[in-house]
């Protein structure tokens, strides 16, 4: 299958020695070089209580976002849905899609995005667990096309502002139980390779054997969400791969700490424990220079049945990180499936 739409996939990191702001406004800007370089889809996360990531309300990033660009699609990836109401998720993205017609997406996911207090906190003083997750994606999905809900006592209930383009559902998954749901709600299925590349083949299998075609997605639709290293030579992928490394370690001992520079990782000595959690950790990226990395992204594609990949990619400075997203998007994808 040919990969037909490249995008982004942004955590707004914090680098060590910046802060949030400058996190935010780096997004931003990123979002704006990937337009012009022709990327599909540039896609904002939602976490926590972390120092690590900037993102913690999509919505507001997303049409801060849109405003600075003109045609890339902007979304989600993904509200935390177990978290909120749907009717109120439904009215946030509604009218980024009044304000922003045929650009908005709504990605949404199963998992907490937090620690289990913050996760408690987030959905205050209401008892409805993650085993009420399928009813309010259904509640969702009506609201989101004027359909009549789930939910008892909530026929007369309209998410407004009225649009004649909502945003596009998307489900967001690591895992079959996260294929199973976009499959029965016919909805496109982005599997999150960089958290659980193991999964990859049969969530992808169960999503497309269970599809149920829906009125927007009658085929099933994949996206594959992928964490990507490109750089000029090997060496400086590797450079910045420590980066990656030195974070991972620190979030492994329980501390989001913002993203160290090549600096700090290279003044680091792994210990034996900590160099096999990296090496166990590196199943979950690919690193490397154009080519390799091209030839990596598109065998996993295509392992997937993938139509579109999401890259996630962080570095320390902004230009690395930059300069990663122009060279995939220099790539003659359609040259890479079967080669």
């Amino acid at each position: 299958m040919a990969i037909r739409h490249l995008s982004v996939l942004d955590q707004s990191p914090i680098p060590s020695g910046s802060d949030a702001r400058q996190a935010l406004q780096d997004s931003v800007a990123l979002a704006r070089i990937t337009e012009k370089l022709g990327y599909h889809r540039y896609w904002v996360a939602e976490h926590h209580g972390s120092a690590s990531f900037a993102g913690c309300s999509p919505e507001i990033l997303i049409g801060h976002i849109a405003d600075a660009t003109s045609r890339i699609r902007v979304g989600s990836a993904g509200v935390m849905l177990m978290h909120y109401s749907p009717l109120k998720v439904a009215e946030n993205f509604k009218l980024l899609a009044a304000l922003h017609p045929g650009r908005i997406d709504l990605g949404i996911g199963r998992a907490p995005g937090s620690d289990r207090v913050t996760a408690a906190a987030l959905a205050y003083g209401s008892p409805v667990g993650i085993e009420y997750f399928p009813a309010k994606t259904a509640d969702l999905k009506a609201f989101l096309c004027g359909d009549k809900p789930l939910t008892d006592g909530l026929e007369k209930v309209i998410a407004t502002p009225l649009v004649e383009e909502p945003p596009q559902l998307w489900m967001l998954g690591s895992s079959e139980d996260g294929a199973r749901l976009a499959a029965h709600f016919g909805l496109p299925f982005a599997f999150a390779h960089f958290i659980n590349p193991d999964h990859m083949g049969r969530a992808c299998d169960v999503y497309r054997r269970k599809f149920r075609p829906s009125e927007r997605v009658p085929e099933p639709v994949i996206c594959l969400a992928v964490f990507a290293l490109c750089a000029d030579t090997r060496q400086e992928a590797e450079r910045l791969g420590r980066c990656r490394d030195l974070w991972g370690v620190r979030v492994h001992r329980g501390e989001f700490a913002p993203f160290p520079s090549i600096e700090e990782a290279e003044a680091y000595e792994f210990t034996a424990e900590e160099s096999a959690h990296i090496a166990n950790r590196h199943g979950k990226q690919i690193l490397g220079t154009q080519d390799g990395v091209a030839q990596q992204l598109a065998d996993l594609a295509e392992r997937a049945g993938a139509e579109e990949l999401a890259i996630v990619s962080i570095t320390h400075d902004f230009q690395s990180r930059a300069r990663c997203y122009e060279l995939l998007a220099a790539i003659d994808w359609e040259m890479r499936v079967g080669s």
